[in-house]
């Protein structure tokens, strides 16, 4: 059997856009190395935020398959490398996986075929380390004998008005015949493809969409810190300027940054700036100085909240409300709450957490919401959870520290 399309990598990019690329019609194939997942996907079980049983079911139903054979990547005409890109100890990508999908594809390549990679990488891994391994392995020529483009993943968990078919899909090829072949497509299951003039452009593209939330969100979260100090409403503040309606937008501080793209992807344009051009991209590492800062920040305000009334941090019992990285989704990457409870816990404190999407974390959980925040000493809203009645907590909570600006009373701390 033949496919129109193998993703390789099926997790929180390569699940959502395989059931994209099902719905509208083309023969898909999930190829991923760990075997669970596999399995799980083929018994019709998803282990992502954004799916269901029932859409993977769907997807099955549409003739999506699931394998760790990679010899069934040769019966694809185009294949798609989603998989992960950690941070290595050098702050720039591990391209461990990248390159093991690469190899995977090379062994199996075919004249003809287009190769895609979709991991969030550094400017020139598509052309420098990708296209050379499937080169190497296949005896073919990236341009002439297959297609090479980049097009950096958006997708955005637990966002439900913009996923993979209405989310702009930004494509650079190799050679422009690449880019061609590319933009036809994701043109067949995506409904707006803008191209770009090779993927240096595409790749840069998508680490300029991160750096520049990473560098404003690090602004905001400087200011709640001074505004803090001179007694100012930072969150009244962002909410007047947000009136202007040209040349603003409004970003708002937090405990920390979560998730792949803001903590980790700016790293990998200002790990090429220092090791290709020898200097430094300021914005992005005082923006990572300010960012990683936070959940000390917001632990040292803890202590300072118990301290004035005459309590120390030592021996309070601290509920942590909402461990994930954004609302409304169980995806722990990157989560501000695991440092944020690492120094609550160095300075003494007895932590218990609540979150309706995470069943098991690093510190005790509790069911009881109400009762535990009526007996903890301090409660800290970590995430805004749809499930949180903020106000009502802080109501009955003795301490109440709201890190997302959700309250609206008297009774609770604002960052």
């Amino acid at each position: 059997m033949s496919f129109d399309v193998v993703i390789l990598g099926l997790g929180y990019v390569g699940l959502p856009l395989a059931q994209q690329a099902t719905r509208a019609g083309l023969s898909v194939l999930g190829y991923d190395v760990d075997a669970g997942v596999v399995g799980a996907l083929n018994a019709g079980r998803s282990h992502v935020d954004d799916l269901s049983g029932a859409d993977v079911a769907e997807m099955l139903a549409g003739g999506f398959q699931a394998t760790t054979d990679e010899s069934r990547i040769a019966t694809a005409a185009t294949a798609v490398i989603c998989v992960p890109t950690p941070l290595s100890e050098g702050d720039g990508p591990d391209l461990r996986a990248v390159e093991g999908a690469a190899a995977a594809i090379g062994r199996n390549l075919r004249p003809g075929m287009l190769v895609v990679l979709e991991s969030t990488t550094y400017p020139g891994t598509t052309d420098d380390v990708v296209g050379p391994l499937l080169e190497n392995l296949s005896g073919l020529k990236a341009g002439v004998d297959f297609h090479l483009a980049f097009s950096p993943e958006r997708i955005d968990p637990g966002n439900e008005k913009f996923g993979p078919h209405n989310t702009p899909k930004v494509v650079g090829g190799f050679t422009p015949e690449c880019t061609e072949r590319v933009a036809a497509f994701y043109g067949r299951f995506i409904t707006t493809v803008v191209r770009t003039r090779g993927t240096r452009e595409a790749e840069t593209a998508k680490l300029l969409e991160n750096t520049y939330r990473h560098v404003n969100i690090a602004l905001v979260n400087e200011m709640a810190r001074f505004c803090h100090e001179l007694g100012i409403d930072l969150w009244d503040v962002i909410n007047a300027a947000s009136t202007k309606p040209f040349g603003f937008q409004a970003f708002y501080p937090g405990p920390g940054v979560g998730g792949h793209c803001i903590p980790i992807d700016p790293n990998y344009l200002s790990h090429n700036v220092r090791s290709k051009l020898g200097y430094p991209f300021r914005f992005v590492e005082l923006a990572q100085e300010i960012n990683a800062t936070m959940p000390a920040y917001v632990a040292r305000r803890a202590q300072n909240l118990l301290n004035a009334d005459g309590q120390a941090l030592h021996g309070a019992k601290v509920l942590l409300l909402g461990v994930t990285y954004k609302p409304n989704i169980a995806d722990q990457r990157e989560s501000p709450a695991t440092p944020l409870a690492r120094h609550l816990a160095s300075l003494g404190a007895v932590l218990t957490y609540h979150d309706p999407y995470v069943k098991e974390w690093s510190v005790p959980r509790t069911d009881d919401l109400e009762g535990a925040a009526a007996a903890a000493d301090l409660v800290i809203l970590v995430q805004q959870h749809r499930d949180y009645d903020a106000d009502h907590l802080a109501g009955i909570a003795k301490r109440f520290f709201d890190t997302r600006g959700v309250t609206t009373g008297r009774e609770a701390h604002r960052l």
